[in-house]
C-alpha cells in the first residue's frame, strides 16, 4: 500500500489547476479543450518557466483576444505573499505565503558564495508529529499542489534574475513530509528538472527530496530514474528514542529506514544524507553517536551516506534546545572516528523564526 493512501492529507479545497500541475502533452489537451491551438501551451510554459512571467501583458506573441481567457485557465495566481523577512546581511529571505484556500506555508532563500538554495514546502502543516518541529505541532491541514511547489521555486527566481542570478539548489525540507504527498512531489521535481521551456531546467543534482522514514515511498523512489538527493531524517538512531522524536519510527524502524536507504544509494548511485537535529540532552550522548556510526557503516559503508548535523533551532516555549558546543564537537569526533563522512548545517534565520513553521504559526 502507498504512503500516499495510508498518510493521507485531510480533504480541503482543491487548488486550481496550474501549467505547473501538468506535463507538457496535458497541457496542449487542455489548451486544445479550450478551442486554441495546442502550441500555445508551450508558449505560456515559455513565459512562465523561460520568462518567469505570469501576467499576460507580457504574452505578446499571443494574440490578444486569448491571452486573458489562456492566463485565467492555466496560471492561476496560486500565492499571495503575506510576509518576508531577512537576515544575515540580506543573504536569507523567509517567505510566507497565503495560498487561493488561505492556507498558509513558507519557504527560505538562502544565498552562498557558491549557490543559491530554495526550501520549500510540500505540504501545509505535517502529520508527522514530531515534538521538536514547529510545524509537526501544528498538524496536518492539506497536501499542496505540485505546482504549488513549483510556484515556490518561480518566486524566488523571479527575485533572483532581478539581480542577474537564479536558483542552483531546492531542498524539500520546508512544511511537510514530502513522501507523503508522493505524487505532486514527483510532479514538481519533474517540473523544475524539466529542460526549458517545458520546466525550469535545473539539475536533478541540485534537488534533495527529505524524509522522515516513510519506506514503502522511498523504494518507490529509488524505482523513479531521477538522480535527486534523498535525505533522511533520523534524529536518533535506536528505536526506542527515535519512537519518541519521530513517531512514525514505530512503524518502520530504524534498520528498515537504513536499509531502503542503501537501496535508493545502490539504485540510483547517489550518497543519502543522514540529517540528525542534535538536541541537548536528548539525543546528543556519546554513546548514541558511537551507534549512529556503526549502524551507517553496516547499512551504508563509508561511501553512499554523509551526515548532516543541524544544531537545533529552538521554537517559543519549547523545552527542547540546542546542544552544547562541547557536546557537538564530542559528536562530530565520535562520527569521525567511525570514519562517517559529516558536517555541522551552516545555521541560519534564528532571529526571523527560523526554524520551520514559525511564521505561519505567528500569523495564525
Amino acid at each position: 500500500m502507498s504512503a500516499e493512501l495510508t498518510l493521507a492529507a485531510p480533504r480541503g479545497t482543491k487548488p486550481p489547476r496550474h501549467l505547473a500541475d501538468l506535463a507538457p502533452d496535458e497541457r496542449r489537451d487542455a489548451v486544445a479543450a479550450m478551442g486554441e491551438k495546442p502550441y500555445r501551451a508551450d508558449q505560456l510554459a515559455r513565459h512562465y518557466f523561460t520568462r518567469l512571467t505570469d501576467d499576460p501583458a507580457d504574452m505578446t506573441d499571443l494574440p490578444a483576444p486569448s491571452r486573458e481567457r489562456l492566463v485565467g485557465a492555466l496560471l492561476p495566481r496560486l500565492l499571495s505573499l503575506v510576509r518576508e523577512v531577512s537576515c544575515d546581511r540580506g543573504t536569507t529571505r523567509k517567505m510566507l505565503w497565503r495560498a487561493a484556500d488561505g492556507t498558509l506555508i513558507e519557504s527560505v532563500l538562502m544565498r552562498y558564495p557558491d549557490r543559491v538554495t530554495m526550501c520549500v514546502s510540500s505540504q501545509a502543516g505535517c502529520g508527522m508529529g514530531c515534538p521538536f518541529c514547529a510545524t509537526g505541532q501544528a498538524g496536518l491541514t492539506r497536501n499542496l499542489s505540485a505546482a504549488e511547489i513549483v510556484e515556490q521555486v518561480v518566486a524566488g527566481a523571479r527575485a533572483l534574475a532581478r539581480q542577474g542570478t537564479r536558483v542552483s539548489n531546492v531542498v524539500f525540507m520546508g512544511m511537510g513530509e514530502p513522501l507523503a504527498n508522493y505524487r505532486a512531489v514527483l510532479g514538481a521535481v519533474r517540473r523544475l528538472t524539466d529542460p526549458g521551456p517545458n520546466g525550469l531546467g535545473m539539475s536533478q543534482r541540485g534537488v534533495t527530496v527529505s524524509t522522515v522514514g516513510l519506506v514503502p515511498a522511498m523504494r518507490r523512489l529509488a524505482d523513479e530514474g531521477l538522480s535527486v538527493t534523498l535525505a533522511v531524517s533520523l534524529h536518533a538512531p535506536d528505536d526506542e528514542l527515535r519512537d519518541t522524536l519521530v513517531p512514525i519510527n514505530t512503524r518502520w524502524k530504524v534498520a528498515e529506514v537504513l536499509e531502503a536507504a542503501r537501496s535508493y544509494a545502490k539504485t540510483t548511485g547517489r550518497r543519502v544524507s543522514v540529517e540528525y537535529a542534535l538536541i541537548r540532552d536528548v539525543n546528543d550522548q556519546a554513546h548514541r553517536a558511537d551507534l549512529l556510526g556503526r549502524l551507517l557503516r553496516r547499512h551504508l559503508g563509508g561511501n553512499l551516506v554523509h551526515v548532516n548535523l543541524i544544531p537545533l533551532n529552538p521554537t517559543p516555549g519549547s523545552a527542547w534546545t540546542a546542544s552544547r558546543p562541547e557536546d557537538q564537537r564530542e559528536f562530530v569526533r565520535r562520527l569521525e572516528r567511525h570514519r562517517v563522512p559529516v558536517t555541522v548545517r551552516d545555521t541560519r534565520g534564528r532571529e526571523i523564526d527560523g526554524a520551520c513553521g514559525q511564521l505561519a504559526a505567528n500569523e495564525r
